[in-house]
């Protein structure tokens, strides 16, 4: 059985069983529910496979790795909203109240897991069930969690007055609602997630060691990256992490299972296939949402032109902006596979179309994520057959082994050491030439052409970095054609977004929704 379809099958399993013990909306209201106790469920292989399988739920969620937290990716210079919709349009003018419905879901659907994960890890260790499993599962939960605690951290807590995001771990999960403190620094939450991943690392797999039907779990080279990712985070405030960042790169990259760019040669190829399902499992991908046309990430069809020129349910969201067009060089081949231009030839249901868009406020729409609408009658094949549930066969990134390297790259760079090879092992793919003594600059815009419209977190660099007040401080621009039913009209360069007042003291962190905030007692977030 695939291990998607364990998942789905997982998700009823937990509405009747763990569901009974998972916190609720505010993850400080840890009281089980029901009738089922721990006594009764926490007995076999079965039961501990299926609270594992729990855990994974909310990767496919819609308000987590399908728009969620790329509400927040979309406040970025990349792209624009691309239609009416004033919770994002919110976000990404920094105007929120903390009372927003399209953003509230992550971080109270990211502490159900680590509830969840915590429950494993309570559990588990006393059962008796084969050692290996055991080993294995306990693994998944410290990856788990620790792959939340990073969002959530990352995304509203600081090293300033705010503090980190509370810490719910075995010892205190059953503590009375109200009862959980922010940490004086989000420093802490990066702590514990590098403890969390390194147990996760010694105990899960190589991919390469696991069955077929296995893929999707967590495994050891996730746990690897994330650490060097958690690292590079922790680095804007503390320098010395770099080191260590560079340390975990390598591991990922010495750890047996063979991690390797997709590189054949044949730049523009490769970079076509490798975002499409062809690549889903292979040397590129080490963390991404499992998806398939019985769910996952909805992302594709979010990007897809809205209403998908009368085929297909797009939603039409997320749209490159002219600024990121002109980001890449003249001859990067990865411009045309990540974003598609008026009169650009494309597959679409079996027939070859040029791009035009009646909807598109930019005259752009994101390309990476188009494969699977190539074929000749894809639904049910390579595309759902709910435009309302609008995923493909292909998984999409949450972090790749290019962005080892250029974490690697840029680690190397701030220390004032030479970068440059990982950094070139990306552009050669990309068929451009290697650049000699990189510069902070040029690895900052490798990393911006290379993950455009991925999980990478644009923003969250700009922020990091603290590149974010003078970037936001410019509009936005896009192409306006004098006739949007043609592809080949002619176009105007105009403003379609204007600059944003961008305070860097407030607006690093995002606010925390206001009913965790009033259903916990932890402070909101200054300045929201």
């Amino acid at each position: 059985m695939k291990f998607r379809n364990i998942k789905l099958i997982a998700v009823v399993l937990s509405a009747s069983v763990l569901g009974m013990f998972s916190c609720s909306d505010d993850f400080t209201n840890l009281e089980p529910l029901g009738s089922t106790s721990y006594g009764n469920f926490w007995k076999t292989e079965q039961d501990a496979t299926e609270a594992v399988n729990s855990m994974y739920y909310y990767m496919k969620d819609e308000d987590m790795f399908a728009r969620g937290f790329f509400w927040y990716i979309n406040a970025s210079d990349d792209m624009v909203t691309g239609r009416i919709k004033s919770d994002a349009d919110n976000a990404k003018n920094f105007n929120l109240t903390g009372d927003e419905s399209s953003l509230k879901w992550m971080y109270s659907q990211s502490y159900k897991i680590i509830r969840r994960a915590n429950d494993v890890l309570a559990n588990v260790p006393t059962m008796e069930i084969n050692e290996n499993l055991k080993n294995r599962l306990l693994g998944e939960a410290y990856f788990m969690r620790a792959f939340h605690y990073f969002w959530i951290a990352s995304t509203y807590g600081d090293n300033s007055e705010n503090g980190g995001v509370p810490i719910v771990l075995v010892e205190n999960m059953n503590n009375a609602a109200g009862g959980y403190t922010r940490p004086a620094s989000v420093v802490e939450n990066y702590g514990q997630i590098i403890d969390d991943l390194t147990l996760a690392a010694d105990l899960l797999p190589l991919v390469t060691e696991m069955n077929p039907e296995d893929y999707g779990r967590a495994h050891k080279d996730a746990a690897l990256a994330y650490i060097a990712k958690t690292y590079l985070y922790w680095a804007q405030y503390d320098s010395s992490k770099y080191e260590q960042v560079i340390s975990y790169c390598d591991a990922v990259t010495n750890s047996g299972s063979g991690r390797a760019l997709i590189n054949t040669g044949n730049p523009s190829q490769d970079y076509r296939l490798l975002h499409s399902f062809e690549n889903n499992w292979t040397s590129e991908y080490i963390w991404s949402v499992d998806s398939g046309i019985e769910g996952g990430s909805k992302l594709p069809g979010v990007m897809l032109e809205n209403k998908g020129w009368g085929t297909y349910n797009g939603w039409g969201y997320y749209q490159p902006t002219e600024e990121l067009y002109q980001a890449f060089e003249e001859n990067d081949v990865r411009r045309e596979v990540t974003i598609l231009k008026f009169g650009d030839e494309f597959q679409f249901f079996g027939e070859t179309k040029k791009y035009q868009s009646e909807n598109s406020l930019s005259g752009f729409q994101f390309n990476k994520y188009m494969y699977e609408y190539q074929f000749e009658n894809p639904i049910g094949v390579y595309v759902n057959p709910n435009g309302n549930d609008p995923t493909t066969l292909y998984n999409i990134p949450i972090l790749r082994y290019a962005e080892v390297l250029l974490m690697k790259s840029e680690a190397l760079i701030m220390q004032g050491k030479n970068g440059d090879a990982p950094l070139n092992m990306v552009r050669e793919r990309a068929g451009l030439a290697p650049l000699v003594n990189a510069s902070i600059n040029a690895l900052k815009h490798e990393r911006r052409v290379e993950f455009a419209g991925e999980f990478a977190n644009r923003h969250f660099d700009l922020v990091r970095w603290g590149d974010a007040k003078e970037v936001y401080a410019k509009p936005l621009h896009g192409r306006i054609h004098s006739d949007r039913s043609n592809p080949d009209s002619p176009y105007t360069v105009q403003e379609i977004w204007p600059a944003r007042n961008f305070d860097p003291t407030i607006m690093h962190v995002w606010p925390i929704p206001n009913e965790t905030v009033s259903s916990s007692g932890i402070p909101q977030n200054i300045g929201w």
